[in-house]
Order: structure tokens, then sequence, then C-alpha cells
């Protein structure tokens, strides 16, 4: 029976507690009202002095294992002349991989160095990004000195993979890339996100068919020099047919009969050689690209900038909670010391 007392009372208790604050925050709901007010402005302004952000999204798909042409029918003939055309390839362009390259220096300084037209002015797309974002004084865009690039690229290198470029799955289950940079240019935030796209396709292409471009050079070399001696042959042979037209005996025909058999062993090698040129020119092609782009950027692009009765509407809430717990606070004090004395 003493407990169910006790329980009660102690019950009564907290209601009568809640009862109290509630009282105090009544009385007090002038201050609470000025706080809220106070930080309703303090938000409008915060919203006034954001510049407007916007975000580039690029979805692509990156080949993972890029199987090249099969070579295996003609490395034979190719082989004797002493080139290798390869056979299947793999790539070591992973998805992972992509990520990491595309946030690497040499990409994003490539990329810098492209010129295009943002706001009707022609330019690197490194002097565009610093006066987007007001690295250096106008007049030092003009002509920045060339010791200081290496500095100024490093700079604007950290601060791209740290803030405004990200890389994400679309979701779990696909594996589509989305390429996002954030910048106060839109102009600039499409360009530079499809100049990186595009540099790391050129970077690809090198890496991926570099053995079979050796390759193909060295078998064009080939080919152009055999050209050269069989064109030398049938002169040859045209002209000891002339010279021999009315020479009856085999003796006299000896030179015509060996040109004419120097003439068919080049033309032979001649026709395998062009045979292996179309089917290496078919490689490069079965090589490229690793990137296949699935929706580019299009303008105008989607600002980041959060209205500006949103940001009051936060900053209100925030001073309201402020301010309320500032007089609970004081109450709770007040309370306790009252108990103590």
């Amino acid at each position: 029976m003493n407990v169910m007392n006790d329980n009660e009372a102690t019950l009564k208790d907290v209601i009568i507690s809640i009862r109290d604050y509630l009282k105090e925050l009544k009385q007090k709901v002038f201050l609470i009202f000025s706080f809220t007010i106070l930080f309703l402005i303090i938000g409008y302004f915060y919203s006034l002095s954001r510049e407007d952000t916007y975000v580039a999204t690029i979805s692509f798909i990156v080949e993972d294992n890029a199987e090249g042409f099969n070579l295996s029918s003609v490395s034979g003939m190719a082989s004797q002349f002493g080139f290798d055309l390869g056979g299947n390839s793999s790539s070591s362009f992973s998805q992972q991989n992509v990520i990491e390259l595309l946030k690497s220096r040499r990409i994003i300084e490539s990329t810098l160095n492209q010129y295009s037209i943002i706001s009707n002015v022609n330019s690197k797309l490194l002097n565009h990004y610093i006066e987007i974002n007001n690295l250096i004084k106008d007049s030092l865009l003009i002509n920045i000195n060339e010791k200081y690039i290496d500095s100024i690229t490093t700079v604007v290198w950290m601060e791209i993979i740290k803030e405004k470029l990200n890389l994400t799955y679309q979701n779990d289950d696909a594996s589509i890339l989305n390429l996002n940079y954030v910048s106060l240019s839109p102009e600039f935030a499409k360009t530079f996100s499809e100049g990186l796209i595009h540099q790391m396709s050129e970077m690809y292409s090198e890496y991926q068919t570099e053995k079979t471009r050796f390759s193909l050079n060295n078998l064009q070399d080939r080919s152009d020099s055999i050209f050269n001696e069989l064109q030398q042959a049938e002169k040859k042979l045209a002209r000891v047919k002339d010279r021999n037209t009315r020479v009856i005996t085999s003796s006299g025909r000896l030179d015509e009969i060996k040109y004419m058999r120097e003439v068919k062993v080049l033309n032979a090698m001649y026709l395998e050689i062009v045979k292996n040129l179309e089917i290496l020119k078919m490689t490069l092609l079965e090589d490229t690209p690793i990137i296949q782009v699935v929706d580019y950027p299009i303008l105008p692009l989607q600002s980041l900038k959060r209205p500006t009765i949103f940001s009051m509407l936060i900053f209100g809430l925030l001073g309201m909670f402020i301010a309320s717990f500032i007089v609970l606070l004081r109450k709770l004090i007040k309370d306790t010391l009252e108990e103590l004395a």
C-alpha cells in the first residue's frame, strides 16, 4: 500500500514539475519569440550571403576486363616478320581504378589545360577556374608566371578532389557510376565534367592499345617496304619481257622467269600483310572505349542552394530551441538552489 502511495506521489511530482516548466515557458514566451525572430533574420541574411552552386552529373559505365580481338588466326604470318600482334587482352581499368584515376593529378591537370569558351571568353579551364573562384586578382589572371603554374595547379587539384568532385555508384545493384562536379558556374561545371570523361577515355585508348598500335605502325612500314620492292620487281619484269620479245631459247628467258617468281612471292607477302593490317585496325576499334557515357549534364543545371524560406525556417526553429533550452535550464538551476537552501 505504501509502495502504491509512493508511486502516486512520484507521478504527481513529475506532472507538477512538467506543469511548472510549461508555465515558465509561457511566462517567457516573449523572450522565446524574440530569439526566434532574431534567428529568422540571421537565416535570411545567411541565405542571401550564400552564392548559387550548381552540380553537373555524368552517368557512365566502365567495361571491366575488356577483351581484345582474337588474332590467333593471323599471328603465324606476322611472327615471320618479327611482329607480335598480341592475343586477348584484359584491362586493368576496373571501376575502382577508374574512380581513383579520375581524381588523379594527371587527368585533372590535362583537363584544366584544355581551352573552352565560358561566358564568351576563350581560355584554359584553369584560368576560368581561377577567375570563377577568385583565387587570383583579375590583373594577374592574364599572364600567370610559368614558375607558379605547378603550385597553382596543385592548389586547384587538391581543392577539386576534396570539395568539388565526387564519384559514386548510381545504386547498389547497377554498375553505373555518377561523376558529380560542383561549381559556381553551371557552364564550367558542365564543360569540366565532360572534359574529365574525355581525358579518361583518351588515357585508356593510349594505354589499352599501345601494343597494338606499335605493331600496326611497324607492320605498316613493312607493308610500304614490300610494296616498293614489288613495284621495282614488276618494272624489271616488264623490261625483261620487252627485251625478250623475239627470244626463243630458254636461256634467254631466265631473267624473266626469275622476276616472275620474285613478283609472285612479293605479291603474296604484300597481300598477307595487308590482311593483317586490316585485322589490326579492327583490333584498335575493339579495344576502345572503356567508358560509355549514359547521360551528359544538360543546361540549366540544378542549383544546390536552398530556398531562402528554408534557411529562415531552420534558423527560426534553432532560435526557438536555444531560447527554450535557456529558459528551462535557468528554471532547473533556480529550483535546485531553492531545494539546497
